[in-house]
């Protein structure tokens, strides 16, 4: 099974002042999805954006695939609000879950695509239960809490193991994702690329995602 190759930049690196602008230009530059950071300043170091943000974004921008991240320590609360507020994918830490089976069937029942996400010390042993179950599995390749830090190399190996495991599902990488180490991702078997500051502390959003895709397919 062939599985595409997506870039999705990250709007935690955007212009907050002009996010709306700042999301149309990626999309018209070729990204595929937009990341959405959600941080509640508990469970991760830093508070962002939350369910206003994501149903503005989801009226402005009709058609884009809201990919939104729960670093938040009640996802079991929240993740359904977001769904109605626009949200197509739901990514959520066990480690805040109380019952992170039942949380996957609800995002799905609610009708947006269930994802884990799997922090640097976090063990691949979590998705024993439910890597059958999931649309997508985040590796997340840097802590999480703040953007344009850089890439911890051992996220590779931890790749490489969930993905001949699971052949067939999509493997997203967040953290330090760049031109310049792309390549190497996919080759360990990403494909679905959180990329923030590569992006958009770049000068040419356009010239910037072709090269990532070129070093990717």
């Amino acid at each position: 099974m062939s599985l595409k190759q997506r870039i999705c930049p990250s709007i935690l690196a955007a212009d907050f002042t002009k996010l709306g602008e700042e999301c149309e230009a990626v999309l018209a530059a070729g990204a595929d999805w937009l990341h959405v950071d959600v941080m509640d300043g508990h469970f991760v170091p830093n508070i962002t954006i939350g369910i206003p943000v994501v149903r503005a974004l989801r009226a402005r921008l009709p058609d884009a695939f809201l990919d939104v991240h729960l670093m938040i320590s009640d996802p079991d609360q929240f993740a359904e609000e977001f769904i109605k507020a626009g949200a197509d994918l739901i990514s959520f830490h066990p480690e805040t879950s109380f019952h992170p089976h039942g949380l996957i069937q609800r995002i799905k029942t609610a009708g947006a695509k269930a994802c884990l996400s799997i922090n640097p010390g976090t063990p691949i042993s979590c998705l024993d239960y439910l890597g059958d179950d999931l649309d997508m599995i985040l590796v997340m390749s840097v802590n999480p809490g703040f953007g344009g830090q850089s890439f911890i190399p051992s996220a590779l190996e931890k790749i490489s193991k969930i993905r001949k495991r699971f052949p067939s599902v999509d493997i997203q990488v967040d953290g330090g994702i760049k031109v310049e180490n792309i390549a190497k991702v996919k080759e360990a078997g990403a494909n679905v690329f959180v990329a923030g500051s590569a992006i958009y502390k770049s000068e040419d959003y356009r010239v910037t995602i072709e090269q990532m895709l070129d070093q990717v397919r």
